[in-house]
């Protein structure tokens, strides 16, 4: 049977933390799609470190070999041959993530490798990120934008990155990227079918408790 779940929200709002507790509970498959948008970015950094147009991006995205393990206990990710999973993660790729994300032919490429992944699934998966519920899968089983204060956003994150980063750079990442990213998707206000969880006050059980109710 079909349990086809789609998380959208900010950063640091709990998705990815959820999105891996929910497949693990459930017994299913889980997607990063933000770490594909990251993986990309990395490629792009290394073929172009003076930049290039959005034409040559996409170029790039598309020719690009991009792999996707599903395991909630240890998805990794690599691109062209060189897994990178450990890098995605690193904060000049965090600074520079929206120059792709925010490309739409780069967004139409990905959303399609998205829809495959999905469908090898048999749509048994946990798909978290942007625009999941709207353009992605807006026909998932259901459908979740997770939302938390700027501040516990924040917060989140800078205890992900510690050491890596200045807080400077984490607020950065967080509110600037949502800003650039919100030129290109909707994750702030919910679609027509999706329930919001606000996620501040609660913890990733408790919102994974209540991800299973809408469920059943």
């Amino acid at each position: 049977m079909s349990q086809l779940f789609a998380i959208d929200g900010p950063s640091g709002s709990g998705k990815s933390t959820t999105a891996k507790l929910l497949a693990r509970r459930l017994g299913l498959g889980y997607l990063d799609t933000g770490a594909m948008y990251r993986a990309a970015t990395i490629e792009y950094l290394r073929q172009y470190p003076d930049g290039a147009s959005q034409e040559v991006v996409a170029q790039l995205v598309g020719d690009a070999e991009l792999t996707c393990e599903t395991s909630p206990n240890g998805p990794r990710f690599a691109i062209n041959g060189r897994d990178v999973t450990d890098e995605i993660r690193e904060p000049r790729i965090s600074a520079a993530v929206s120059e792709v994300a925010t490309n739409r032919e780069v967004r139409r490429l990905l959303t399609v490798r998205m829809r495959v992944i999905i469908a090898e699934h048999d749509r048994r998966i946990v798909v978290e990120g942007r625009d999941i519920t709207t353009v992605v899968a807006p026909d998932a089983d259901v459908r979740v934008l997770l939302i938390a204060d700027p501040e516990a956003r924040v917060a989140r994150r800078a205890a992900e990155v510690e050491g890596k980063a200045t807080a400077e750079e984490v607020t950065d990442q967080v509110l600037r990227r949502d800003r650039d990213d919100s030129t290109v998707s909707n994750f702030t206000v919910a679609a027509e079918g999706v329930v919001v969880i606000d996620s501040t006050f609660l913890s990733p059980d408790q919102v994974v408790d209540r991800i299973v109710e809408l469920a059943r």
